[in-house]
């Protein structure tokens, strides 16, 4: 039940961010987004990615989204046309994710074929770690976490770089 009413509380913050113009709002707002998306994985018992979307969606990337928009302008320009077309692309993306959706074994069903074929590998332990979990992330993930932290500091360090310059800028204007 609780799982239910938290995603109620995403899609309305995801239609709130959809309508807004105010930049600031939809940069709060994502934040907001992502910690409800955290308590989601708290609730399906996946703590340690509920932890990782906290920290970096509602925290490192709101405070550079944050960042961003000091060197930007604080409302979005209308549109020109109506964008009927990205309208429908969306759409028939949600169909097709829907529709292959539909496909997939139910819920923790013991019968499916990671549970056959991947789940008795990882179980195996091929790492000399105790907790299957960790092995899983710091063995078999280890590249994609390595990405991932690259990813976050350039763009963290763009940002600062960005910010750097603009201030020597008015300081430069100001003499």
């Amino acid at each position: 039940m609780i799982i239910h009413v938290v995603l109620v509380f995403m899609v309305v913050t995801a239609l709130i961010m959809a309508r807004s113009r105010n930049l600031f709002a939809v940069v709060v707002l994502s934040g907001v987004y992502s910690f409800l998306m955290a308590l989601v994985l708290v609730a399906l018992d996946a703590v340690d990615v509920a932890m990782t979307e906290a920290a970096v969606g509602a925290g490192v990337s709101t405070v550079l989204l944050l960042g961003a928009l000091y060197l930007c302008r604080s409302h979005e320009a209308r549109p020109a046309h109506k964008p009927w077309l990205a309208l429908a692309l969306s759409l028939s993306t949600a169909a097709l994710l829907i529709y292959g959706g539909l496909g997939l074994p139910d819920f923790a069903d013991p019968q499916a074929a990671i549970h056959q074929q991947v789940v008795p590998r990882y179980l195996q332990n091929e790492v000399d770690v105790p907790n299957v979990v960790t092995a899983v992330l710091a063995s078999f993930r280890g590249y994609d976490t390595l990405g991932e932290t690259t990813v976050v500091f350039t763009a963290g360090a763009g940002i600062i770089a960005l910010l750097r310059r603009r201030g020597n800028n008015r300081g430069r204007d100001e003499k």
